[in-house]
Protein backbone atom coordinates (compact mmCIF):
# COMPACT_ATOMS: atom_id res chain seq x y z
CA UNK A 1 0.00 0.00 0.00
CA UNK A 2 1.42 3.34 -1.03
CA UNK A 3 2.14 5.64 1.92
CA UNK A 4 1.96 9.42 1.72
CA UNK A 5 4.73 11.28 3.53
CA UNK A 6 5.08 15.04 3.75
CA UNK A 7 8.63 16.36 3.55
CA UNK A 8 8.47 19.71 5.31
CA UNK A 9 10.74 21.85 3.17
CA UNK A 10 10.38 24.73 0.77
CA UNK A 11 13.76 23.90 -0.75
CA UNK A 12 13.19 22.26 -4.14
CA UNK A 13 16.74 20.86 -4.19
CA UNK A 14 16.22 19.07 -0.86
CA UNK A 15 12.84 17.76 -2.05
CA UNK A 16 14.40 16.38 -5.24
CA UNK A 17 17.17 14.68 -3.21
CA UNK A 18 14.64 13.12 -0.85
CA UNK A 19 12.58 11.75 -3.72
CA UNK A 20 15.71 10.31 -5.33
CA UNK A 21 16.76 8.63 -2.07
CA UNK A 22 13.33 7.03 -1.56
CA UNK A 23 12.57 6.33 -5.22
CA UNK A 24 12.59 2.55 -4.67
CA UNK A 25 10.12 2.68 -1.78
CA UNK A 26 6.34 2.45 -2.10
CA UNK A 27 5.80 6.00 -0.88
CA UNK A 28 4.54 9.27 -2.30
CA UNK A 29 6.52 12.29 -1.16
CA UNK A 30 4.46 15.46 -0.85
CA UNK A 31 5.91 18.93 -0.48
CA UNK A 32 4.36 21.30 2.06
CA UNK A 33 2.55 23.08 -0.75
CA UNK A 34 1.24 19.82 -2.23
CA UNK A 35 -0.04 18.89 1.23
CA UNK A 36 -1.96 22.17 1.39
CA UNK A 37 0.26 24.02 3.87
CA UNK A 38 0.82 27.71 3.25
CA UNK A 39 2.91 30.05 5.34
CA UNK A 40 6.29 30.29 7.00
CA UNK A 41 7.66 28.36 9.94
CA UNK A 42 9.94 30.15 12.37
CA UNK A 43 12.99 27.98 12.95
CA UNK A 44 14.09 29.36 16.31
CA UNK A 45 15.73 26.24 17.74
CA UNK A 46 19.33 26.23 18.91
CA UNK A 47 20.18 22.82 17.44
CA UNK A 48 19.56 21.06 14.15
CA UNK A 49 17.33 18.57 15.98
CA UNK A 50 15.15 21.29 17.50
CA UNK A 51 14.62 23.02 14.16
CA UNK A 52 13.76 19.76 12.39
CA UNK A 53 11.18 18.96 15.07
CA UNK A 54 9.68 22.45 14.91
CA UNK A 55 9.03 22.05 11.19
CA UNK A 56 7.75 18.48 11.39
CA UNK A 57 5.43 19.20 14.33
CA UNK A 58 3.96 22.27 12.65
CA UNK A 59 3.12 20.48 9.40
CA UNK A 60 1.94 17.23 11.02
CA UNK A 61 -0.37 19.20 13.28
CA UNK A 62 -2.00 20.90 10.30
CA UNK A 63 -2.03 18.08 7.74
CA UNK A 64 -2.42 14.93 9.90
CA UNK A 65 -0.02 12.84 7.83
CA UNK A 66 3.36 11.30 8.65
CA UNK A 67 5.70 14.27 8.32
CA UNK A 68 9.46 14.38 7.94
CA UNK A 69 11.61 17.46 8.21
CA UNK A 70 15.32 18.03 8.18
CA UNK A 71 17.57 20.78 9.37
CA UNK A 72 21.03 20.71 8.00
CA UNK A 73 24.04 22.92 7.77
CA UNK A 74 27.78 23.31 7.63
CA UNK A 75 30.11 23.34 10.62
CA UNK A 76 33.64 24.69 10.12
CA UNK A 77 35.85 23.69 13.06
CA UNK A 78 38.32 26.58 12.71
CA UNK A 79 35.39 29.03 12.88
CA UNK A 80 33.97 27.55 16.10
CA UNK A 81 31.55 25.44 14.04
CA UNK A 82 30.06 28.41 12.21
CA UNK A 83 27.78 28.84 10.35
CA UNK A 84 26.06 25.83 12.02
CA UNK A 85 22.30 26.17 12.53
CA UNK A 86 22.52 29.57 10.83
CA UNK A 87 23.88 28.09 7.58
CA UNK A 88 20.82 29.11 5.54
CA UNK A 89 20.85 32.61 7.06
CA UNK A 90 24.62 33.14 7.03
CA UNK A 91 25.27 36.70 5.75
CA UNK A 92 21.49 37.01 5.18
CA UNK A 93 18.85 34.61 3.88
CA UNK A 94 18.80 36.13 0.40
CA UNK A 95 22.58 36.32 0.03
CA UNK A 96 23.74 34.18 -2.93
CA UNK A 97 25.70 31.10 -1.93
CA UNK A 98 28.54 32.23 -4.16
CA UNK A 99 28.99 35.16 -1.76
CA UNK A 100 28.66 32.95 1.34
CA UNK A 101 31.16 30.46 -0.04
CA UNK A 102 33.64 33.19 -0.93
CA UNK A 103 33.35 34.60 2.59
CA UNK A 104 34.12 31.25 4.24
CA UNK A 105 37.14 30.70 1.99
CA UNK A 106 38.41 34.20 2.80
CA UNK A 107 37.98 33.63 6.55
CA UNK A 108 40.22 30.55 6.23
CA UNK A 109 43.04 32.40 4.47
CA UNK A 110 46.35 30.95 5.68
CA UNK A 111 44.70 27.91 7.24
CA UNK A 112 45.92 24.67 5.71
CA UNK A 113 45.30 20.92 5.66
CA UNK A 114 43.34 19.28 8.44
CA UNK A 115 42.87 22.65 10.14
CA UNK A 116 40.29 23.34 7.39
CA UNK A 117 38.16 20.44 8.68
CA UNK A 118 34.41 20.79 8.36
CA UNK A 119 31.28 18.69 8.24
CA UNK A 120 27.80 18.74 6.91
CA UNK A 121 25.23 17.90 9.59
CA UNK A 122 21.69 16.70 8.99
CA UNK A 123 19.05 16.06 11.62
CA UNK A 124 15.86 14.40 10.41
CA UNK A 125 12.68 14.40 12.49
CA UNK A 126 9.57 12.32 11.91
CA UNK A 127 6.23 13.14 13.50
CA UNK A 128 3.46 10.55 13.20
CA UNK A 129 -0.26 11.41 13.06
CA UNK A 130 -0.65 10.02 16.60
CA UNK A 131 2.00 12.42 17.89
CA UNK A 132 4.86 9.90 18.18
CA UNK A 133 8.22 11.47 17.30
CA UNK A 134 11.61 10.25 16.15
CA UNK A 135 14.74 12.27 15.45
CA UNK A 136 18.27 11.34 14.40
CA UNK A 137 21.48 12.96 13.15
CA UNK A 138 24.11 12.00 10.58
CA UNK A 139 27.22 13.81 9.35
CA UNK A 140 29.56 13.98 6.37
CA UNK A 141 33.18 14.86 7.09
CA UNK A 142 35.42 16.92 4.82
CA UNK A 143 37.35 20.17 4.49
CA UNK A 144 36.75 23.63 3.12
CA UNK A 145 38.27 23.89 -0.35
CA UNK A 146 40.57 26.74 -1.37
CA UNK A 147 38.29 27.55 -4.32
CA UNK A 148 34.81 26.49 -5.46
CA UNK A 149 34.65 23.59 -7.93
CA UNK A 150 31.87 21.64 -9.61
CA UNK A 151 28.48 22.36 -11.09
CA UNK A 152 26.37 19.72 -9.31
CA UNK A 153 24.81 20.04 -5.89
CA UNK A 154 23.81 23.34 -4.32
CA UNK A 155 24.55 25.62 -1.38
CA UNK A 156 27.96 24.96 0.15
CA UNK A 157 28.64 21.87 -2.01
CA UNK A 158 31.17 23.64 -4.32
CA UNK A 159 33.50 24.43 -1.38
CA UNK A 160 33.08 21.17 0.57
CA UNK A 161 36.15 19.11 -0.32
CA UNK A 162 36.34 15.35 0.20
CA UNK A 163 40.01 14.38 0.67
CA UNK A 164 39.37 10.67 0.14
CA UNK A 165 37.75 11.36 -3.24
CA UNK A 166 39.87 14.30 -4.33
CA UNK A 167 36.88 16.43 -5.29
CA UNK A 168 34.15 18.63 -3.89
CA UNK A 169 30.55 17.64 -3.25
CA UNK A 170 29.55 19.61 -6.33
CA UNK A 171 31.81 17.43 -8.49
CA UNK A 172 29.96 14.25 -7.50
CA UNK A 173 26.99 12.97 -9.47
CA UNK A 174 23.67 13.20 -7.58
CA UNK A 175 23.71 9.42 -7.17
CA UNK A 176 27.24 9.43 -5.72
CA UNK A 177 26.41 12.29 -3.38
CA UNK A 178 23.20 10.68 -2.09
CA UNK A 179 25.12 7.52 -1.13
CA UNK A 180 27.56 9.34 1.14
CA UNK A 181 25.94 12.66 2.05
CA UNK A 182 24.76 13.66 5.51
CA UNK A 183 21.19 13.97 4.23
CA UNK A 184 21.33 10.68 2.36
CA UNK A 185 22.61 8.86 5.46
CA UNK A 186 20.03 10.49 7.73
CA UNK A 187 17.08 9.88 5.41
CA UNK A 188 18.01 6.23 4.81
CA UNK A 189 18.41 5.71 8.55
CA UNK A 190 15.02 7.32 9.14
CA UNK A 191 13.53 5.21 6.35
CA UNK A 192 14.78 2.06 8.11
CA UNK A 193 13.36 3.30 11.41
CA UNK A 194 9.98 4.01 9.79
CA UNK A 195 9.89 0.53 8.29
CA UNK A 196 10.58 -1.00 11.69
CA UNK A 197 7.74 1.12 13.08
CA UNK A 198 5.41 -0.20 10.36
CA UNK A 199 4.95 3.20 8.74
CA UNK A 200 5.42 1.59 5.32
CA UNK A 201 6.46 -1.78 4.07
CA UNK A 202 9.26 -0.80 1.75
CA UNK A 203 10.09 -2.61 -1.47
Amino acid sequence: MNTKIIFATGNKDKLREFRQILQDEDVTILSMKEAGFEGDIEENGTTFEENALIKARTIAGKCHLLTLADDSGLEVDYLNKEPGVYSARYLGEDTPHSVKNASLIERLTGVEGEARSARFVCAVAAVFPDGHEEVLRRTMEGQIAHAPAGENGFGYDPIFYLPDRGCTNAELTPEEKNKISHRGKALRAMCDLLKEAGAFSGS
